[in-house]
């Protein structure tokens, strides 16, 4: 289970797996992955976009989510030094406070966030992507409605669901690997929540901020992933 989201941007896969949904991008252009573009119900994660002469031809927002955890690990930690021969306080050993998976809310809000943000999104004719683990869509798909989306997916769709998987490779490493692919449009979302919010933002806000984050260290290529954490600004 992925709980860090950094783990979701190896080998930069989840960008490379949202490039067919630039329907503007042509041969020649030049890919950017600017992080934190605010809209209406809050920032989005990550924008794949599209420039040609320094002007932006077309863009993706990108969401990543991962399970949120309750409660606190702090005695666990503690009981694993002891275990180990670390000294700790005996009133952490014994501490019988404990922590778990954060599913219904972790859930809940992003589909909140995502009814938001995906209104803007269909109203200048564009694409959000959530990225999570399988686990995590299979609980929405059984806690939620959300058996009106399309899978496979239709590119056409404003909202687009990429769930990734862990799998064990040969050498002992883990892999992120893209296992399912689903759709729908902004009244799909809100299906699946019951909620009628709008919230929407001209193309030539978003735009503006766009250019404003491009820089040398926003284009897209194969080296760190550092210079685009979401909550750093490119220098």
């Amino acid at each position: 289970m992925v709980i860090c989201p950094h783990r979701l941007l190896e080998r930069r896969q989840i960008f490379t797996d949202c490039l067919h949904l630039l329907m503007l991008h042509e041969p020649g252009n030049e890919l950017h992955i600017i992080p934190e573009i605010s809209l209406p119900g809050g920032s989005v994660d990550y924008f794949l976009v599209s420039v040609a002469k320094k002007k932006i031809r077309d863009f993706v927002g990108i969401e990543l989510q991962t399970v949120d955890t309750t409660g606190t690990v702090w005695p666990e930690r503690q009981r694993f030094l002891d275990s180990v021969g670390i000294a700790v306080p005996k009133a952490d050993k014994t501490c019988a406070d404990s922590f778990g998976m954060n599913w219904k809310m972790t859930a809940k809000t992003i589909l909140v966030q995502l009814h938001h943000k995906v209104e803007t999104f269909e109203h200048i004719n564009k694409k959000l992507v959530l990225v999570v683990q399988d686990h995590l869509l299979a609980y929405m798909q059984k806690s939620f409605v959300f058996d009106h989306m399309s899978e496979p997916p239709r590119k056409g769709d404003s909202m687009h669901f990429h769930a990734y998987t862990l799998t064990h490779e040969e050498s002992g490493n883990w892999r992120m690997e893209l296992a399912r692919r689903l759709s729908t449009d902004a009244i799909g979302v809100g299906r699946a929540m019951g909620l009628q919010i709008s919230a929407k933002v001209e193309l030539e806000t978003i735009i503006t901020q766009l250019e404003a984050k491009m820089s040398d260290q926003t284009r897209f290529d194969f080296g760190p992933i550092t210079n685009i954490s979401p909550k750093t600004e490119p220098s």
